[in-house]
Order: structure tokens, then sequence, then C-alpha cells
């Protein structure tokens, strides 16, 4: 996987540790989603989950004792 920027979905104070906790979240649901039905795909879901947040097609919401920090 590439370097990506990951700049416009850090955007309004996401913390990093977020940002990975939701994209592991994400790919566990795609892996899931593809082992349910049976589809085999040469990219990783890691790959797909960061993508679905840098196309924000999903939002990261933080809880709000750690949104201010």
């Amino acid at each position: 996987m590439l370097n990506q920027d990951l700049s416009k979905v850090l955007k309004g104070h996401i913390s990093r540790y977020s940002l990975v906790t939701a994209t592991a979240k994400r790919a566990r649901e795609i892996s899931d989603k593809n082992l349910e039905d049976k589809v085999i795909t040469t990219e990783k879901a890691v790959s797909l989950a960061l993508n679905d947040f840098l196309e924000e097609n999903y939002k990261i919401i933080e809880p709000d004792e750690i949104a201010h920090i």
C-alpha cells in the first residue's frame, strides 16, 4: 500500500488512534462480508477500508471525551 495523504481524513481533529481503530473495524467488516459471500479479492481489506475513509464513504465520529484532546 502506498503512503497516502491522511490530512483529508484527519481534518476536524480526528486522532490517528481513531483512524487506526476505525480502519481495523471497517477492514474486519469487509473481510467478514467477503468470506460470507465467498468473494476473493486481490486488494487487502485494510487498503479497501482506508480508501472508504479517504473517499468519505464512511465518517469517523469520536466520543466527546477524546474529541477535544
